[in-house]
């Protein structure tokens, strides 16, 4: 339960509701004991009587009615409450979750997966919502509900009370804690299991169109089905253990109404409690069994929250990948990058970059050039402090990056990846991820520079108008030049691309590169590419040539 335990400060601001809904929920569930209660010892007394004009039929049949109208409204409510404070609770635990994995994401971990990143942010949050509607809201309301009975009892068949104490406390707590406790492990494994089904269906669809044309999508559904079948056979034995608990909790039941029943007979033969009463009090405890039934759902699958709870928590609690200085240096003014013999890797036994140094001055423009795999990226990465050097610093306007504060490095330098998305908003939306306080005529200007200003105002609303899902609506170039805007709308003094050509045509890409210093005059640039470039579009040019850096003549 420590991991469950992790996560009690999220629910508390929404307490209030969880409150309505445990004390509707008690309503509820004592509105149905009582209905059962007064309806037996009412059809009872109405039958066995033999001065029918001398019985109150009103109060009688008033007070079920009363009790049924009552029962509906507290359920509704109780469901209205509960699952609105439900809902409200999951959406603080996944903004919550987001917040705490973003930091703690790095691309040089190669045990992380997107799948498995989405699952935790997705089934694993929803996973939670049986901790208060189906566990512990009914456990607390039923606890209350069967206490209130044992009185009761204890007034109206005092040698019942024992009986329905031990059979209530069997199947209201017993049944469910033996549930919950031998289905702890099985819950914890159906989560993992689960989050590797959708990570393989997200990698399977990423890829589809290279299984296809592998011939591979054969060997993909046949790892998908042996995936979907470890689940479905750790569910059915979760389930295997359901139907035990299940079968416990009515042997209970019926034992508990069996003993009642005995000593309430022999009460009424020596005239302690009459029949109508002793009927109404049979059906009242049978009545409380309903919501031990409940319990036992929630506690079903109480291992699964538990589960979901553990791989949210030991996300949260990863270190971040990369470290806040305890306190930051003052990044002075100046656009300036400096590497002193640099030394990375994402696999620090195998370095990409070996002694790499490089120095560019403010408002310099310097291309590195490549083969795939040759350290490019990785040593972009390093200018924004994506990651850390093994050997060597990195500065940026004469300070090292580890002793800078984050977010003030983040302003000064700006980062177009090769993977850069474009987001489900409008092509408005993707440019102010920018600069937010930018005007209509710096966006305009800016779409101007990247050649696309035709084509947004052709679109229906311009710059208004809707781009889909990862910008769907464009091409991959159209793409790749509205996320050059975005970089070059930002205010930031240095800028570090990657690729930043990729996807446009050959006579886009050359005049793109051939505006590069008008484009971004005084600013630093940093540029990595495949492409050929014309002749003093850059300042300086070098190679990356066995993890080593080379300055072309």
């Amino acid at each position: 339960m420590s991991a469950l335990l992790v996560f009690r400060p999220l629910f508390a601001p929404h307490a209030r509701g969880f409150v309505l809904a445990l004390i509707l929920s008690i309503v509820g569930i004592g509105a149905g004991i009582l209905l059962l209660g007064v309806s037996g010892w009412f059809l009872t007394a109405a039958s066995l009587t033999t001065l029918g004009a001398a019985f109150n039929l009103f109060g009688p049949s008033a007070a079920v009615r009363g009790l049924s109208f009552l029962r509906i409204g507290a359920r509704y409510g109780e469901k209205l409450a509960g699952h609105d404070a439900t809902l409200r609770t999951l959406g603080t635990i996944r903004a919550w979750t987001f917040h705490r994995m973003l930091p703690r994401i790095s691309p040089a971990d190669p045990a992380v997966r997107r799948g498995d990143l989405v699952s935790r942010l997705t089934a694993d949050v929803d996973a939670l919502d049986t901790v208060f509607l189906l566990a512990v809201g009914p456990l607390l309301a039923n606890l209350a509900v069967g206490a209130m009975l044992f009185v009761a009892a204890l007034h109206l068949l005092p040698e019942a009370a024992p009986i329905f104490a031990a059979g209530w406390l069997g199947a209201g707590v017993l049944a469910p804690l033996g549930l919950a406790l031998a289905g702890r492990r099985g819950g914890a494994a159906i989560r993992v299991a689960s989050a590797e089904l959708r990570a393989t269906a997200l990698d399977d669809m990423d890829g589809h169109a290279d299984l296809v044309s592998f011939g591979r999508v054969e060997e993909a559904a046949s790892d998908f089905a042996a995936h979907a079948g470890r689940l479905g056979a750790l569910r059915r034995r979760q389930s295997r253990r359901a139907a035990i608990g299940s079968a416990a909790v009515q042997l209970c039941a019926g034992a508990t109404v069996l003993g009642v029943l005995i000593v309430g007979i022999a009460a009424v033969e020596r005239g302690a409690i009459g029949g109508p009463l002793l009927v109404g009090l049979v059906l009242a405890v049978l009545g409380s069994f309903e919501g031990s039934a409940l319990i036992l759902r929630g506690t079903a699958r109480l291992g699964e929250a538990q589960g979901a709870a553990r791989r949210l928590r030991d996300l949260a609690a990863r270190p971040p990948a990369i470290m806040e200085p305890a306190v930051p240096s003052c990044l002075p003014e100046g656009g300036s990058l400096v590497c002193e013999r640099v030394t990375f890797g994402f696999d620090p036994a195998r370095p990409v970059l070996r002694d790499v140094c490089l120095t560019v001055g403010t408002g310099e423009h310097v291309a590195i050039r490549g083969p795939s795999g040759s350290g490019k990226s990785a040593l972009l990465h390093l200018f924004m402090r994506l990651s850390d050097p093994q050997g060597g610093r990195v500065l940026v306007a004469g300070v090292d990056v580890r002793r800078c504060d984050l977010a003030a490095l983040r302003s000064r330098v700006a980062f177009l990846e090769q993977s850069t998305p474009v987001f489900l908003d409008t092509v408005r939306g993707n440019l102010l991820l920018g600069r937010p306080e930018a005007s209509d005529d710096d966006l305009w200007t800016t779409l101007e520079r990247v050649r696309l200003a035709p084509l947004v105002r052709s679109m229906p609303l311009g710059l208004d108008t809707p781009l889909g899902e990862a910008g769907r609506t464009l091409s991959a170039g159209e793409a790749r030049r509205l996320c050059l805007a975005r970089i070059l709308l930002s205010s930031a003094e240095i800028l570090v691309l990657d690729e930043p050509t990729s996807g446009l045509d050959r006579e886009t890409e050359a005049a793109f590169l051939g505006e590069i210093a008008q484009t971004c005059a005084g600013r630093t640039v940093v540029l990595a590419t495949h492409a050929e470039f014309p002749a003093g579009a850059f300042h300086r040019t070098f190679r990356l040539v066995n993890g080593g850096l080379v300055q072309d003549p």
